[in-house]
């Protein structure tokens, strides 16, 4: 039988993305396995209503910013709760847990969590951070692991690679006609859809400029979340001529799955700083013929013109081919879809990543500790 641990988990961010449904799906996903878990974050993120709205046990602190007050009130925090381990997400949260545990006559276990694809800068307090006050790093994608590896000199030894895993229970093929009912959207019409927050990286921007150039006049697009780039999309819409027949933008909605169910095609253009996107995998969960970008972990889940196809970020009409190659082809849409749906059911499953989870919390919980 497994041990038993108090798992800390602290995030700095107050925005909301795959990162923070990260946490809180793994965080529920150990509770269910019988450790118990505590998240500290800042009182204004989304993440702390969001943990509390879940019953995820959250304790409001003030580590949104690199200073004295929030240095001293996570050290005041670990003091009380004395976790066996912490897991920390973000670079401002790392930076203040790395400081509070680091003359602890018996401190925790720190793991450093790194979800997205941005290059970590090469320089000795990072190489401290990532190599010597973390006793390891995992990776949302093995291209981000072997980075820190290669080009910031972290041991292999001490990185690994766990993408994220969603409930193959939750994210499963449905009836498209009965989704669409629900949600109000047309019945045969071809509808290309968007999950992810409205941020530039994303490349929301490029999918509807190459939307607007497609010869697909009764297609519409469905762009599912909300963001700081809202207003500049509403305008984008606006000049390219785009009216709500062809064009919804609908939120942030809670039942994504049903919005996933509707679409005959998931774009996920994206840029820059992706691990493995969750929306991603949820689409591919779906059963979803996925058009993306090979942009950070994406490659890893997505063989182009085999689980998916790929074409280079930031190409527009490179982009607009393939979707107007995708829409009217609806058997080769199904092959990619079927094939998505092996990949995430073999490899992002939800019980996967607690198992390497787990093992990994293992590891750094019973090796003996080195001072640093």
């Amino acid at each position: 039988m497994t041990a038993s641990w108090h798992i800390l988990h602290t995030e700095s961010s107050l925005g909301w993305g795959g990162q923070e449904l990260r946490i809180l799906t793994e965080s529920l996903g150990m509770i269910q396995r019988g450790h118990r878990v505590t998240l500290l974050c800042p009182e204004e993120a989304t993440l702390f209503r969001e943990a509390q709205k879940r019953g995820l046990p959250v304790l409001a602190t003030p580590i949104a910013r690199k200073n004295l007050s929030g240095l001293r009130a996570l050290r005041k925090r670990l003091q009380a709760l004395r976790p066996e381990v912490i897991i920390t997400h973000s670079s401002t949260d790392s930076w203040l847990t790395a400081l509070a545990t680091r003359w602890m006559d018996h401190p925790p276990a720190l793991i450093r969590l790194r979800h997205i694809s941005a290059a970590v800068p090469v320089n000795p307090a990072n190489r401290w951070l990532y190599g010597s006050a973390s006793r390891l790093v995992i990776t949302t994608g093995a291209g981000i692991r072997e980075r820190l590896i290669q080009v910031n000199g972290i041991p292999a030894s001490q990185v690994r690679s766990i993408p994220t895993g969603i409930d193959l229970t939750r994210f499963r093929p449905n009836d498209r006609l009965d989704a669409r009912i629900a949600l109000g959207l047309p019945a045969q019409r071809p509808i290309v859809g968007i999950v992810a927050t409205l941020r530039s990286w994303k490349g929301h921007h490029d999918l509807l400029d190459a939307f607007a150039g497609l010869n697909h006049p009764d297609a519409l697009l469905v762009i599912v979340g909300d963001g700081p780039r809202e207003a500049f999309l509403q305008e984008r819409i606006t000049r390219l001529g785009l009216s709500a027949e062809r064009v919804r933008m609908v939120g942030r909605q809670e039942n994504v799955p049903e919005w996933l169910a509707a679409l005959d095609l998931f774009v996920l253009p994206s840029l820059a700083n992706e691990g493995v996107p969750q929306a991603l995998i949820q689409a591919m969960a779906t059963g979803l013929a996925i058009l993306s970008t090979p942009i950070g972990g994406i490659p890893e889940m997505i063989a182009s013109g085999v689980s998916g196809m790929l074409v280079p970020p930031g190409d527009v009409p490179a982009l607009r081919a393939a979707m107007a190659q995708l829409l009217g082809d609806p058997e080769g849409r199904q092959r990619l879809g079927e094939a998505a749906l092996n990949v995430a059911r073999t490899r992002c499953s939800l019980e996967i990543m607690l198992d390497r989870m787990e093992e990994a919390i293992r590891q750094v919980v019973q090796e003996p500790f080195l001072p640093r």
